[in-house]
């Protein structure tokens, strides 16, 4: 089974190219998060387990799905983890988290994809996002048949440098940068409620037709590039960005 989070669609879009090659399913955990329920799933092939990568980590929630939730059959797992260059030293958490669940680690494979976080970076150029796109497909064909053979992925090997991402600057991004407070809307918001269903985490209410944020956020940028009218900002890192969104896949 292909399980997957996603914000803005690139890691939905490798999930459903892995499973198209490996004939398998997938499973959007976005109600899962939602409504904050313990996941109790079966899959007699190997787990597939894709998400993005949040500040050189598999993102917390995902990974608290993981650790929160049942899973049987396959003690198999594998990781794809998109990103918009490099994983970083996640594979050394991956690793200790299938120890914790008494799955059989099968290597992390990183993917790179359009970056989608507006905050920090911009949103691809046009033809670029296509391009990034294309170049994936092959890297997860081959994955999918690695996968099928019951093959261990090659896990990037992680230096100093990547150990420090992934340590002390992710906690320092959890704890001092993904906030809610910059989060605003402009005149152009229509108050249609399409990022309030958007969020994974049930972290947008509308007040007076306006969205507001609450506490619970991940910074997957769902409403900041799902938003129909491009109404919502970041403060003013995104003023001016092109919004991204990864078409959807097709064969």
């Amino acid at each position: 089974m292909i399980v997957y989070f996603s914000g803005t669609g690139n890691s939905r879009y490798c999930a459903q190219c892995l499973a198209e090659h490996l004939n398998d399913t997938t499973l959007d955990v976005f109600s899962f998060l939602r409504d904050q329920i313990a996941a109790e799933l079966a899959s007699e092939k190997p787990w597939v387990f894709v998400c993005p990568t949040y500040a050189w980590q598999m993102p917390r929630v995902f990974a608290d799905f993981i650790r929160a939730g049942r899973f049987s059959g396959s003690r198999d797992a594998y990781f794809v983890l998109t990103c918009g260059g490099e994983t970083g030293n996640a594979v050394q958490s991956i690793a200790a988290l299938c120890n914790e669940k008494g799955f059989s680690f099968k290597g992390l494979l990183p993917v790179v994809m359009p970056d989608n976080y507006l905050v920090l970076f911009p949103a691809p150029k046009p033809g670029e996002a296509e391009e990034k796109i294309a170049a994936a497909l092959p890297v997860l064909q081959q994955a999918a048949q690695q996968i099928a053979a019951g093959e261990t992925l090659s896990s990037p090997r992680a230096g100093i440098l990547d150990k420090l991402k992934s340590g002390p600057v992710n906690q320092g991004m959890y704890r001092f940068f993904i906030k809610t407070k910059p989060f605003r809307t402009t005149d152009a918001c229509m108050s249609c409620g399409k990022c309030a269903s958007l969020c994974p985490l049930g972290n947008i209410t509308l007040q007076d037709g306006r969205p507001v944020w609450g506490e619970r956020c991940t910074h997957c940028m769902a409403c900041l590039c799902g938003c129909p009218a491009g109404a919502i900002e970041y403060g003013k890192a995104t003023d001016g960005k092109r919004r991204y969104q990864c078409p959807p896949y097709k064969n």
